[in-house]
């Protein structure tokens, strides 16, 4: 059974940082792509970031410069650094692994930014 696993959200003032964790199970984590989307009210979710098995990170516009991916394969896990927060980076963050036909979702981190 896959399991992803979310932590590390919470309430935020803007020019704030977080770090989200996600903790993966039931897969063979270095084989997998790892990204990070988020879903604001009423809105699509969109993509954050992602990291490749070998490595290669990606990132919306949005974001760069201010957030970073990396992932830890000996632990399983895949973090984002989250720095100099905005209003508008409030929203669910949902974890996603893929490899091939394989994509699996975590349960989503609620971050706010408010002040």
């Amino acid at each position: 059974q896959v399991q992803l696993v979310e932590s590390g959200g919470g309430l935020v003032q803007p020019g704030g940082s977080l770090r989200l964790s996600c903790a993966a199970s039931g897969i063979i984590f270095s084989n997998y792509d790892m990204g990070w989307y988020r879903q604001a009210p009423g809105k699509q979710r969109d993509m954050v970031a992602s990291i490749m098995s070998g490595g290669f990170t990606k990132y919306a516009d949005s974001v760069k410069s201010r957030f970073t991916i990396s992932r830890d394969n000996a632990k399983k896990t895949v973090y984002l650094q989250m720095n100099s927060l905005k209003l508008e980076d409030t929203a669910v963050y949902f974890c996603n692994a893929e490899r091939k036909e394989f994509r699996y979702w975590g349960q989503g981190t609620q971050v706010t930014v408010s002040s």
